[in-house]
């Protein structure tokens, strides 16, 4: 047996992983689907029990309402009531009562951080948390917290500065090893926001412009030094006075977690029909953005359907499988692709099918905890992927095949139902002709008679015909993506 590595792909708590099927979904009742909770909130009824009126809510009140038929949860100091909700929940019943009662804050970001709980449940508000106060002992102010040297060195700090035409900002990272993904910068009616990923960490400079600036908009990375620098053109040869207000979040290192997400519109450009069931979207990011989705990172999917935010992640992909791997792909950075796929019942998905060439969706800052070092670090890769959880390989596989030279084989294991359900086979046939080191092998759940391939679903003794190390003493990396039963079989 092949040992997988503690972090797998995507992690177990992975925002990757939901994408790739999220948590276990259970059976609804007929009448409870996500747009019948919509006309519900939208219907007038009283969903709090309060009859409009929002309260303060202390700890022992909230403790009371644990129960099925009388359920409150707090999510980041604000209390809701649960219990209408209950029944459409595609998590089921249990997963909202592990917070019945009780601070849920942390719960619902390990597992749907992304779900924007304050549109959903808006009709479901009870109110805020009260405040505890804290009693300092007699005669003594609270005690400062001062950081020590060490991590004040380790903050990063910004600058600026200006011709007759160019303000440059200048962000010194403090980091050496610095690239273009782990810097985003838009810029937007005088909205300037740059956020430098550090680790697990996010540096924010974030200023409401003192005049206004040209689309154009160029960032410098200096990846040894660690320096950034974003160059925008005035859009009138003046002298700046400053740089801008200041808002909110401006000159703060605080934990990615802790960070909102942020969206920006994008436009798309082109529809694709990748199989029956699956297109690739294009979509075309705003001039002044600079994003570029690292491998193993999703992006967030933001629509408005009848009144209500509803989000949903996806992996960004390349556009094609490069068949030639003497020059990188072509990829301008300014065009997000997304292989997605339409479901018949599914109400977020027949939203982006209607999407119309030109029309605008919201898109989010990149998510995720994989690193290229585990690819970098193996010999033998292995991708085991079910239908869409195909998408996080793409980047992968080409990353492993063009910038990781110890890898003597990657093999792509990918489970579908029927052989309309694969995407890009003949990409991936060509592929595995052109580059001696990949091999793809499809399993298909329903065939029909003249399948010749193997068939049956994901499961130990068919695994262990198809994972298999090069030589004995090889270092495995083995990458899963698929609907969550698939996805936690392959672990086990």
């Amino acid at each position: 047996m092949l040992n997988v590595p503690p972090q797998a792909f995507p992690a177990p708590s992975s925002q990757q992983r939901v994408a790739a099927g999220g948590r276990a979904k259970v059976p609804l009742k007929p009448g409870r689907s996500l747009m019948d909770w919509i006309r519900l909130t939208k219907s007038g009824r009283d969903l709090t029990g309060l009859k409009g009126r929002l309260i303060e809510v202390t700890e022992d009140e909230l403790a009371k309402h644990n129960k099925k038929e009388d359920c409150w949860i707090c999510i980041r100091g604000f209390v809701y009531n649960v219990t209408p909700y209950m029944e459409y929940h595609p998590g089921g019943e249990d997963e909202l009562m592990k917070a019945a009662g009780a601070d849920g804050t942390d719960l619902f970001d390990q597992v749907h951080r992304w779900v924007n709980y304050e549109s959903m449940l808006k009709e479901c508000l009870v109110g805020r948390m009260a405040v505890k106060p804290i009693a300092a002992p007699k005669g003594m102010l609270p005690e400062k917290k001062v950081l020590g040297a060490s991590a004040r060195d380790l903050t990063p700090s910004y600058d600026w500065f200006q011709t007759d035409s160019l303000i440059t900002i200048v962000i010194y990272t403090k980091q050496k090893d610095m690239n273009a993904e782990l810097v985003i910068v838009d810029c937007q009616d005088k909205r300037l926001r740059g956020e430098i990923i550090v680790d697990d960490h996010s540096y924010l400079v974030e200023v409401d412009l003192d005049h206004a600036v040209q689309e154009d908009m160029a960032v410098n990375i200096a990846e040894k030094v660690g320096k950034v620098e974003i160059i925008l053109k005035k859009k009138d040869n003046i002298h700046w006075k400053m740089l801008g207000r200041a808002l909110e979040s401006h000159n703060t290192f605080i934990k990615c977690t802790e960070r909102g997400l942020f969206y920006r519109q994008c436009k798309l450009v082109s529809k694709t029909e990748v199989t029956h069931d699956t297109k690739l979207l294009c979509l075309m990011l705003p001039r002044s953005t600079h994003l570029c989705v690292p491998i193993g990172q999703h992006v967030y999917l933001k629509q408005t359907i009848a009144g209500t935010d509803v989000v949903k992640p996806y992996t960004p992909v390349l556009p094609f499988l490069p068949l030639d791997f003497k020059e990188p792909p072509r990829h301008d950075g300014a065009h997000l692709y997304l292989m997605i796929k339409i479901y018949s019942c599914g109400l977020f998905t027949q939203a982006l099918d209607h999407l119309q060439i030109g029309d605008y969706i919201s898109v989010s800052n990149p998510e995720g905890n994989f690193k290229k070092s585990q690819v970098q670090a193996s010999e033998d890769l292995f991708l085991l992927a079910a239908g869409t959880g195909f998408t996080p390989m793409v980047k992968l596989l080409n990353f492993a095949l063009t910038e990781v030279g110890c890898l003597r084989t990657v093999r792509l294991i990918f489970f579908n139902k029927t052989e309309d359900d694969i995407l890009w086979r003949n990409q991936l046939e060509q592929l595995a002709l052109k580059d001696e080191r990949f091999e793809v092998q499809f399993i298909l759940s329903q065939p029909t008679k003249d399948w010749v391939g193997k068939q049956g679903k994901i499961s130990s003794s068919l695994l262990s015909e198809c994972v298999k190390r090069s030589r004995k003493d090889s270092k495995v990396l083995i990458c899963i993506c698929g609907p969550t039963p698939f996805t936690e079989q392959g672990v086990q």
